[in-house]
């Protein structure tokens, strides 16, 4: 494929879903005429290229090989694309008029900005933040995620109390503005993650080499959410667990390491027992057991990519307090409120 030298590449990483695209690849196509829009397919077998092609002649194609889930895919697709920022978009996502220029804008002014998200709303509850992303994201001293309208399960409804723009810990996978030049400069994703918290890496590795994360609420988009995996797979709840063992891993502070992950093997195996009440509830404990096993077994690799790493105390957006607590035990479920 021939290098394409443009400022904006919007990237849709698709894997069988030829549904999502002929919802939302229209409004997409319509909304981004200052960038290129790309699909980067990942071996799909449900005729989604076909469509792209007889639809959307003015969309780029990028066929990938295999299926190496959301990290491998976007590595591989991003590799042929040459562009001042990628912008790593679902395809579950409904994006707004004029949606590029407030994020683009905001990083034109700082080239200390790595990455930056849009506002992610519910696509089916419009008033509402979505899950994945919210108005930007924090991650407390344990490594649990949080967001700007969304703790945990809670949910807040969007009032435009979250409006301003902010340096925040990390932008989510869902919609992510990134800087190439910084994405190539870390090594782009962690490929074994596959898929989940990859972005969180992602955006702890680029704040770990000095770089800002910010969220611009400016921009809009509308999120449906679980279309990959539904929210009550077991194979998410795996990938979730050892993603964020194997993200805490690399990116703490010796001193926070040797506290961290003994304190996640006690509180893990608690959340396991908060699975049995659940449909598929002993499969999503054997699924966090896994998790853990998995991430013992991988500790040496982990260490070699710890050392490429500067791990840094005091980055705008980690916490020194424990969201778990507040939320599970002080009743604490809107983000004003923290």
């Amino acid at each position: 494929m021939e290098t394409q030298k443009i400022k904006t590449a919007v990237v849709v990483l698709n894997w069988n879903g030829k549904a999502w695209l002929e919802k939302f690849l229209p409004t997409l196509v319509k909304h981004s005429h200052i960038a290129t829009v790309f699909v980067a397919d990942n071996a799909s077998t449900d005729h989604s290229i076909d469509f792209v092609e007889n639809s959307f002649p003015s969309v780029r194609i990028i066929e990938n090989a295999k299926n190496g889930g959301y990290a491998k895919g976007y590595n591989d697709a991003l590799k042929q694309i040459d562009a001042e920022y990628f912008v790593l978009i679902n395809s579950d996502i409904e994006v707004t008029e004029g949606w590029l220029y407030p994020v683009i804008d905001l990083m034109d002014s700082d080239k200390k900005i790595a990455a930056c998200q849009p506002k992610l709303l519910d696509y089916k509850k419009r008033n509402t933040f979505e899950y994945a992303g919210a108005s930007g994201g924090f991650i407390d001293k344990l490594g649990y995620p949080f967001c700007r309208g969304r703790i945990f399960d809670d949910i807040e409804q969007d009032n435009g109390q979250y409006n301003d723009a902010i340096e925040v810990f990390w932008a989510t996978g869902a919609c992510l503005f990134i800087r190439a030049s910084y994405f190539n400069e870390i090594g782009g994703l962690d490929e074994d993650f596959f898929a989940h918290q990859e972005e969180i890496d992602l955006c702890w590795r680029l704040k770990n080499s000095g770089y800002k994360i910010m969220v611009q609420p400016k921009s809009v988009v509308y999120h449906v959410g679980g279309g990959t995996l539904s929210v009550g797979s077991p194979f998410k709840t795996h990938l979730n667990f050892r993603n964020n063992l194997f993200m805490l891993f690399k990116n703490l502070p010796t001193t926070y390491l040797f506290i961290n992950i003994p304190a996640r093997l006690v509180l893990d195996g608690l959340a396991a027992l908060t699975f049995l009440n659940k449909e598929k509830g002993l499969q999503h404990v054997l699924a966090i057991a896994k998790a853990h096993f998995i991430f013992y077994f991988e500790i040496p690799k982990l260490i070699a990519k710890r050392r490429k790493i500067k791990q840094k105390n005091n980055l705008v957006g980690k916490v020194d307090w424990s969201i778990l607590l507040k939320n599970k035990i002080k009743g604490i479920n809107r983000f004003s409120e923290l």
